[in-house]
């Protein structure tokens, strides 16, 4: 049987929202990665009691591994190397060696940064950093906090315990030394390769691939083969071990002779991926012009390193002023069809492109919401166009949901436009 662990993100300010999770999922990847699979992901609060069971909990099913991220941190609430040395059955004494290495860490950044920081204070902090369960391994502080590597105690069975910190740079920098610590590569002698394989589909719906995997069948086992919608992005997800390889193929050809319109990815390249790579490939450069989304486009297209190759700028003309003034639409149309229309985000569509000097221009007018409704123009509608390196296309779209949930399919939706004009 392969490897399995179970992490465990710890923090209120997670558990509540306020924060988003980064170091789950991105653990979650990295087991898969070295072919451990993980069997849960838990995020509790900063709170003792929740974070004893939630590692009891885990520890149950009979993992090989578990892994804890934040509260190694100064501060009273900071209790995870406390908490899981108490679970392991590990008392937590100071390491001095670790003392001297987190004070001189401080020192640094308190000279670097100017902090005026107390004396006595500080060596209470340094020295709450520096508690380490009894027979734990130490990995070297990225920050101050320090990463452990806590096994059971003697006589007693359980899960190995790998305790990371809470911010997402620092854990992951940490990560190498947890695959090279000696007790992690005994914990996990079991792994096995596990692959991942994704596609990606835009106009196909859930149900429909839910009736094609039921006819499919038992021709899928042993796959893991799991689905999510996503701004109306619909993304297969498939894991599997190398003998089950040509299985996955199989399937994966299936889904291409069924919807060969609709499946724009067959190697997990985003739509943002395909987009730039084809501009690059292509020697096309592109410019926008985005009403309702405000900058949204523009801000997604260059997200990749390296997009100044092919975007020349966006123009955010929110305003009919602005439209015409910056995109130069024409008062004329404005006052004839009205600012949501396929006319205007034509003429926003070549004024961007014209106004910048770009091959392509992209226009994207429309209703976000709550507010702003007319006859015949509900809140949600967009309309979106592409124009420019003798080729244009357009769309109408009616968006559900909040204004947000507006705004960002319409992005995603002008996006494939691009995709779809580029792929002609």
């Amino acid at each position: 049987m392969a490897s399995r662990a179970g992490i465990v993100v710890t923090g209120t300010e997670v558990l509540t929202g306020r924060v988003p999770d980064r170091n789950g999922p991105w653990l979650a990847e990295q087991l898969r990665i070295v072919g451990v699979d993980t069997a849960e992901v838990i995020v509790v609060g900063d709170r003792p009691d929740d974070l004893r069971w939630s590692l009891r909990a885990l520890a149950e099913q009979g993992l090989d591994l578990l892994i804890t991220s934040g509260g190694l941190g100064p501060t009273a609430d900071d209790l995870t190397a406390e908490i899981v040395g108490e679970v392991q059955d590990r008392p937590s004494v100071v390491d001095a060696e670790l003392e001297q290495q987190i004070g001189a860490i401080v020192a640094r950044l308190s000279a670097e940064r100017g902090w005026q920081l107390d004396a006595a204070a500080t060596a209470h902090a340094v020295r709450k950093q520096a508690l380490v369960p009894v027979g734990a391994s130490v990995l070297s502080p990225v920050g101050t906090a320090p990463g452990l590597v806590v096994p059971v105690a003697d006589g007693r069975t359980g899960p190995l315990v790998v305790v990371l910190p809470g911010p997402p740079p620092e854990l992951q920098a940490m990560w190498p030394l947890v695959l090279a610590d000696a007790a992690v590569q005994s914990a996990l002698a079991g792994r096995s390769e596990l692959r991942q394989q994704t596609l990606r589909l835009w106009g196909t719906s859930e149900s429909e691939i839910a009736a094609t995997l039921r006819e499919l069948g038992m021709r899928l086992d042993p796959l893991e083969i799991t689905t999510c919608l996503h701004d109306g992005e619909l993304e297969i997800v498939t894991r599997f071990g190398p003998s089950a390889q040509a299985t996955y193929d199989s399937f994966a050809a299936a889904i291409g002779e069924r919807y060969p319109e609709t499946l724009f990815s067959t190697d997990g390249r985003t739509v943002d991926d395909l987009v730039a790579d084809r501009l690059m490939e292509q020697n096309l450069t592109i410019a926008t012009a985005e009403s309702c989304t405000a900058g949204m486009l523009a801000a997604r297209l260059t997200d990749r390193a390296g997009s100044s190759a092919y975007l020349l700028g966006g123009l955010v003309v929110y305003s009919n002023a602005a439209k015409q003034e910056l995109a130069g639409v024409s008062k004329d149309l404005l006052d004839q069809v009205g600012a949501v229309s396929a006319e205007v985000a034509l003429a926003l569509a070549e004024g961007a492109r014209d106004g910048l000097h770009a091959d392509l221009g992209v226009g994207i007018t429309g209703i976000a919401g709550p507010g702003g409704a007319t006859p015949g123009k509900p809140v949600g509608l967009v309309h979106l166009c592409v124009s420019g390196n003798g080729r244009t296309m357009s769309r109408r779209i009616l968006v559900p949901g909040s204004r947000a949930a507006v705004r960002t399919r319409s992005t995603v939706a002008a996006l494939h436009l691009i995709r779809q004009l580029l792929t002609q």
